[in-house]
């Protein structure tokens, strides 16, 4: 209860006027007033973290639902998922920038048919040769580019406008669910720069044994 009580006037001759809280005579809340009241605020976080539960729960069985039944593009001929592409480029661009590496040695001739050979056993029946492409490469997915033909609408030959650092990270390691395999347990060190190195220069005029190496009847 508040009281009022006058004391005067200021010299516009306005009631000055003084206010005083009076002793508060009621009930004060009870021990258990305070109990309930904690009771409900950690009643209401329960519910939430429940609801919170559920509704992972709920996600979690439509997920598993839709993989069981729902018609994911799993074969070549379907199409992609939205940004499936690039999904997958992201991460895998970011880890070749992060451990990318630079050559041991430099480009030579005798470098360029060692590579030849490599390329010729190990990667021609997927990715071609000069002048001859290789025809079901198109029907995986993704398909296997072809490294001795131009693409793109800069003409681009291969893997040419990447680093050598790139195409031996991709050779030595692989790329999940390509059909492109690590060779990091099939060739030596030396071996993955020489093919690395060959087809960073495949948009260059070769030495002409490098080329009868690659088109090769056998490798």
């Amino acid at each position: 209860m508040v009281e009022f009580e006058a004391t005067g006037v200021n010299r516009r001759g306005h009631p000055l006027i003084r206010t005083s809280a009076a002793s508060y005579s009621g009930p004060y809340p009870s021990t258990e007033c305070f109990q309930m009241a904690k009771k409900s605020s950690g009643s209401g976080f329960g519910k939430v973290f429940l609801g919170f539960l559920l509704g992972v729960a709920v996600v979690a069985i439509g997920l598993f639902a839709y993989l069981k039944f729902g018609p994911l593009p799993v074969a070549v001929a379907d199409s992609p998922l939205p940004f499936e592409k690039d999904v997958v480029k992201l991460p895998l661009n970011a880890r070749i920038e992060r451990e990318s590496k630079t050559a041991p040695f430099g480009i030579s001739e005798d470098v360029f048919e060692s590579g030849a050979h490599v390329y010729r056993a190990q990667c021609a029946a997927c990715h071609g040769t000069p002048g001859h492409d290789v025809s079901y490469a198109k029907y995986m997915f993704p398909s296997a580019p072809q490294l001795w033909k131009k693409h793109g609408s800069k003409g681009v030959v291969g893997v040419s406008d990447d680093e050598a650092g790139e195409t031996y990270w991709k050779v030595a390691n692989g790329i999940r669910l390509s059909g492109m395999p690590s060779y990091s347990h099939v060739l030596s060190d030396a071996q993955m720069w020489q093919v690395s190195l060959l087809l960073k220069n495949a948009d260059k005029e070769l030495p002409a044994p490098v080329t009868a190496i690659l088109n090769s009847p056998t490798p």
